[in-house]
């Protein structure tokens, strides 16, 4: 199975190969084959067009599971909420939820 995955990500901020290399990991665990494109958010001006929040925006079938309801368009480094603190990247665990709960891992619904 495929799944389509978009990092989006501004130069500068090196965060979002931590996103891929997390993502690469959560599909191992799932045994999914992840569609992975990578995006990069050149201006302001982009950022408000694409709706995004910092970088790395991880989108699973274009939308941006973690995104803070609050997040405004921004060219900035974003930090994300894990069990270990702060990191650039979503953990391995909270990727593979976040795919599972999009109905992207094989034998899942969407919640």
């Amino acid at each position: 199975m495929s799944t389509r995955v978009t990092i989006q990500y501004f130069d500068g901020c090196p965060g979002w190969t931590v996103a891929r290399d997390n993502l690469a990991a959560a599909a191992r665990e799932l045994g999914v084959t992840l569609d992975l494109s990578e995006q990069q958010v050149e201006t302001v001006e982009d950022a408000e067009r694409l709706g995004f929040v910092g970088s790395p925006t991880i989108l699973l079938g274009g939308v941006d599971p973690f995104r803070p309801p609050d997040a405004r368009p921004a060219l900035a480094c974003r930090l994300y909420p894990t069990p270990e603190g702060p990191s650039p990247s979503p953990s391995v665990a909270q990727l593979v939820a976040a795919i599972e709960g999009a109905g992207l891992a094989p034998g899942v619904s969407p919640h």
